[in-house]
């Protein structure tokens, strides 16, 4: 096992900021409350009113925020990877919009509760990864096919979802539109567990392919002098991808851009050739932590979906790296 000593400098200091914002959040709100109190609350000695809002209210939504913001960056390292292109990202080509599709599906036309919802989020995410898969396959699914695929494809499944939206009753259209802002409002445990569950399931996964990654980025060619299986890698990196995308899309609704921001600042900050899919996962854990933070104290006692910070801030980052291509063509 190689260690990178940045990168290494790096993960230790996107923790520790991640620690930092988690104790804020514990300790800030409507209700106030002491550092003290926040530990005696973790080590089963708090207060009874310190204890119901740290452990039944603020901490399952701050482990969401945390996980989700992971596996976000997890995933849009490895498709950025795959695609070979800055741009290259779970919601950029569709499939969150995927998620979200299937997601509709269940709330609009079947009328399901969380954890159908969760489901139908997933399968609506890894049937799309698959149209799109299939429809760049062209001796190989390259990464430009990829991206163009997945943003026609994304169009189509937008206009299918304001399609549902229309045609749904007015309680379920308020209840599928707030969904779909991406919200961590209202997270609990019972949200906690599943997306904890399946993550020590992906990670490893994604961990395991990592080399495989860092020889595809030398190329076709210089991964299979190496060994290297490269359209079932490729595959097995785009399904690893997709998973990740479609859980954290289960528990908060689509984030944008966090899994296209991601990546792209933890490789500046690690200054690694790899895809650095640690700083990565920590990185996207930072900026969730962050936006949610700050969307809950924007505008108090009122508190902002999530997907509406993630996505302002997102915008003018999208902005910045389209003209910084521009300038450097």
């Amino acid at each position: 096992m190689r260690l990178h000593p940045r990168s290494l400098t790096v993960g230790t200091l996107l923790a520790l900021a991640i620690c930092a914002i988690g104790l804020v959040s514990l300790t800030t709100g409507s209700y106030s409350a002491s550092l003290g109190d926040v530990f005696a609350t973790l080590v089963g000695d708090g207060r009874p009113g310190v204890d119901f809002i740290v452990r039944e209210l603020r901490l399952p939504r701050l482990l969401v925020a945390v996980l989700v913001g992971a596996a976000l960056g997890l995933g849009g390292a490895m498709f950025q990877s795959v695609s070979r292109n800055p741009l290259g990202s779970p919601d950029v080509v569709g499939f969150t919009t995927g998620s979200a599709t299937g997601a509709l599906v269940v709330i609009l036309l079947l009328g399901g509760g969380l954890r159908a919802t969760a489901f139908g989020a997933v399968v609506g995410g890894l049937l799309t990864a698959s149209l799109v898969y299939v429809l760049a396959f062209r001796r190989g699914a390259k990464g430009f096919r990829l991206i163009l695929t997945g943003i026609g494809i994304a169009a189509m499944l937008n206009a299918l979802n304001a399609y549902l939206l229309t045609r749904a009753s007015l309680n379920d259209a308020q209840t599928a539109q707030l969904w779909l802002t991406g919200s961590l409002n209202g997270r609990r445990w019972d949200h906690v567990v599943p997306l904890a569950l399946a993550l020590l399931l992906l990670v490893p996964v994604a961990s395991a392919l990592g080399r495989r990654m860092t020889l595809l980025e030398m190329g076709d060619d210089t991964a299979r002098a190496r060994g290297v299986p490269v359209e079932p890698t490729r595959l097995a990196l785009l399904v690893t991808s997709v998973a990740l995308t479609a859980v954290a899309t289960a528990a908060a609704g689509p984030i944008p851009f966090v899994a296209l921001a991601a990546p792209q600042l933890a490789r500046r900050l690690t200054g690694s050739p790899g895809p650095g899919l640690l700083p990565a996962a920590l990185m996207g854990a930072l900026l969730l932590t962050a936006a949610d933070l700050a969307t809950q104290r924007a505008l108090a006692p009122t508190q902002l979906p999530v997907g509406i910070g993630t996505a302002a801030l997102g915008g003018l980052y999208l902005a910045w790296l389209l003209g910084r291509q521009w300038r450097r063509r």
